[in-house]
């Protein structure tokens, strides 16, 4: 009984030394990974730093004519459409000093004004008049004529595939083979229950 006491106080004691060793293992091995870490992590915040601070404009001009014109759609756009009869903004903004005068005559008596600056206003305001809008466009007369070339070249093209491409017709879809392919099966008697002879009168050489 004492020497399995001894033995296992034997196995279950640990060295000084091991225990120092491995305790200095893992100390150093969990120093590497945090100083790993945290230099990680610091490039990468300096980089989204760097690039949020970056302006959109400057970014934009280094990509060159490649980077599209971002659209703002919560500002007022201008469009023309017959369901639309006010727009969300005139048609043009930028104004010469002819026009800025004609605004301000806008403000007067409309009985002084000519009919070319009532027209010069409206243009200033609206692109396109409901009469110009539903004026036909004859954008079908395109649309049917390439159709109709589009079918021209394939039934030229099938034509060309029937002569030079596909074999001939074989000689049994012929009317005399079918005639003669009829009549045997009919002498043959096929299905004459339900089926082909059955339709067959064979005492009066007739169809039922």
């Amino acid at each position: 009984m004492a020497k399995l006491q001894r033995e296992f106080q034997r196995q279950t004691q640990c060295p000084k030394r091991v225990d120092i060793l491995f305790c200095s293992s893992v100390d150093t091995f969990v120093g590497t990974m945090l100083r790993l870490t945290a230099s990680r992590v610091g490039s990468l915040f300096t980089r989204r730093m760097v690039v949020a601070t970056t302006s959109s404009s400057v970014r934009m001009s280094s990509q060159g004519h490649e980077v599209s014109e971002v659209s703002d759609l919560s500002v007022p756009m201008y469009c023309d459409r017959l369901d639309t009869p006010l727009p969300d903004k005139p048609y043009q903004d930028a104004l010469s000093v002819a026009e800025k005068d004609l605004k301000q005559k806008e403000k007067g008596p409309w009985g002084q004004m000519s009919n070319e600056d009532k027209l010069a206003l409206y243009r200033l305001s609206f692109r396109q008049t409901y009469a110009e809008m539903k004026h036909p466009t004859g954008e079908w007369k395109t649309v049917i004529g390439g159709m109709l070339i589009f079918i021209g070249l394939t039934g030229l093209l099938v034509i060309w595939q029937r002569h030079y491409v596909y074999p001939p017709f074989p000689h049994t879809l012929d009317d005399d083979w079918q005639a003669r392919q009829v009549q045997r099966m009919l002498d043959m008697r096929v299905n004459p229950v339900e089926g082909f002879s059955a339709k067959w009168d064979y005492e009066k050489k007739q169809w039922k």
